[in-house]
């Protein structure tokens, strides 16, 4: 089966960083877009960086300055590098792709992000 799989979580001081990477695998369709959302506990799933095929990117305002969403077409491989940590970006960290005209849509299982203060 085609599947997202994340890595690159863990437990991080604010201040610090993390690199998350994201690769797909299987009898997958052709990716257009691949983003990253994250999710609190208690809280809605919410945007934090869209990245296109060719790298056009989009950031939520939490994300601009600190984090950057880069692909690896070769390796099918999504990253988000996140700098300057805060608590606040503690969260499940989901991997998302789709084909162009979203008639095939992909979520990975999550890595969680936790930043203490």
């Amino acid at each position: 089966q085609a599947q997202l799989v994340e890595s690159g979580g863990g437990l991080v001081q604010a201040g610090g960083s993390l690199n998350l990477s994201c690769t797909a695998s299987g009898n997958m369709f052709s990716i257009n877009v691949m983003a990253w959302h994250r999710q609190a506990p208690g809280e809605q799933r919410e945007l934090v960086a869209t990245i296109s095929r060719f790298g056009t990117t989009n950031y939520a305002d939490s994300a601009k300055g600190r984090f950057t969403i880069s692909r690896d077409n070769a390796k099918n491989t999504v990253y988000l590098q996140m700098n300057s940590l805060k608590p606040e970006d503690t969260a499940v960290y989901y991997c998302y792709a789709a084909t162009y005209d979203r008639r095939y849509t992909y979520w990975g299982q999550g890595t969680q992000v936790t930043v203490s203060s």
